[in-house]
C-alpha cells in the first residue's frame, strides 16, 4: 500500500493538532511554511495532499480548510475522503504510447489536445496495448466486442478504421495503432 503524504502549508494549529494525533493516523504529516521547499518536496510523489487556509492556484492537490472550528472526526473524515479521491483520479488515469487515456471522461489526451472516445474504443485500445503482440480480429471481436470467432462480420475493422481515422485526424499519428498481417499492435 503507498504512503499516503499529507502536507500542512502555513497552517500551525492543524500541524500541532494533527502531530498529537499521529499514532491514529493513516497517513504521515509534515509541516511546511515555504512555498518552494513544498514544491520540491511534492516534486515526484503521486500520493499526497496539501492541506492550508488559503487558496494557493500554484499548488496541486490542495485541500482548504478555512471554515473553522471544525470537529477533528469530520477533518479526519474529509481529509480521508480527500485521499480516496485522489487514488480514485489516479487509478482512472492510463498511460499508453505517449497518450493518456481518462477512462472517466473517455478522453485520450497528448500535448493538451483531446479527443473524446466511445467506450469501445478505450477498451480495444486497452486491450491491445496489454498485449505485447499483434492481437488479430477474431480475437478482439471475442474479447472485446463478445462476438464468437465463427461469426462473419466487419464490426472489428470498420471500427479500427474510424479509430484509426480519429486519432490521424486529431494527433496527426498515423502509427498508434500498427496493422500487421497478424493482427493489430499498439507499441
Amino acid at each position: 500500500m503507498k504512503v499516503k503524504n499529507l502536507f500542512i502549508y502555513n497552517f500551525n494549529i492543524l500541524h500541532n493538532i494533527l502531530n498529537e494525533l499521529t499514532l491514529d493516523l493513516n497517513f504521515k504529516i509534515f509541516f511546511i511554511d515555504n512555498k518552494d521547499f513544498l514544491k520540491r518536496s511534492i516534486k515526484n510523489l503521486d500520493n499526497y495532499l496539501v492541506i492550508s487556509n488559503k487558496r494557493y492556484s500554484d499548488i496541486n492537490n490542495l485541500v482548504v480548510f478555512d471554515d473553522l472550528p471544525i470537529d477533528i472526526f469530520n477533518l479526519l473524515e474529509k481529509i480521508n475522503i480527500e485521499f480516496l479521491k485522489l487514488k480514485f483520479h489516479s487509478q482512472s488515469q492510463i498511460k499508453i504510447s505517449g497518450y493518456m487515456i481518462n477512462l472517466n471522461s473517455r478522453e485520450i489526451l497528448k500535448d493538451e489536445v483531446r479527443l473524446k472516445l466511445t467506450e469501445k474504443e478505450i477498451n480495444t485500445i486497452i486491450y491491445l496495448s496489454r498485449l505485447a503482440k499483434p492481437v488479430n480480429i477474431n480475437e478482439l471481436q471475442e474479447n472485446v466486442w463478445g462476438y464468437q470467432s465463427d461469426i462473419e462480420t466487419h464490426t472489428v475493422e470498420t471500427h479500427i478504421y474510424r479509430l484509426r481515422k480519429k486519432i490521424l485526424n486529431t494527433f496527426k499519428d498515423s502509427e498508434f495503432i500498427v496493422s500487421k498481417k497478424d493482427g493489430y499492435l499498439i507499441y
